[in-house]
């Protein structure tokens, strides 16, 4: 299967682990990354998540998560075809950047696309069948994919 993260899921390692929601979604987050080591799953990133890490305001966790996507398994380029989608899914309600990620990742045929956001959960619901990528919170991706 092929598993795009957003940036709010890389970081979720990096928050405040006390809250529980946090701290389930950050396990969830390694469990993906533990599937995808062991080949069961690719990890798709873009030049759209290397952007948005690249402007992240603590460089000792730029650092890290720039080191992290590195390790992807493939890396996505946002063409002219993407930014066209990416312009339809602003249009629809969906943030700018967020409209990037999911665009590339459906263009590009990904499985699912991951997110701790939920208000981009609540956007992407409203879209029906208009975007033609599954977009699930780890915690409920990681519990279906170990599902026996």
């Amino acid at each position: 299967m092929r598993v795009c993260l957003d940036v709010c899921c890389l970081n979720r390692p990096f928050d405040d682990q006390s809250q529980e929601r946090i701290r389930l979604e950050s396990e969830a987050v390694k469990l993906v990354f533990d599937l995808v080591a062991k080949g069961l799953h690719a990890w798709i990133s873009s030049e759209a998540v290397e952007f948005e890490i690249s402007r992240h305001p603590d460089d000792q966790q730029r650092l890290s998560l720039q080191v992290l996507i590195s390790l992807a398994n493939e890396r996505l380029i946002v063409d002219s075809q993407a930014a066209t989608r990416a312009a339809q899914l602003e249009s629809a309600g969906i943030p700018a950047m967020d409209a990037v990620h999911l665009a590339v990742a459906e263009q590009h045929g990904c499985d699912v696309f991951l997110t701790t956001d939920d208000t981009l959960m609540r956007r992407v619901a409203r879209l029906g069948k208009k975007l033609q990528l599954r977009v699930a919170n780890p915690v409920q991706w990681i519990a279906e994919v170990l599902e026996p």
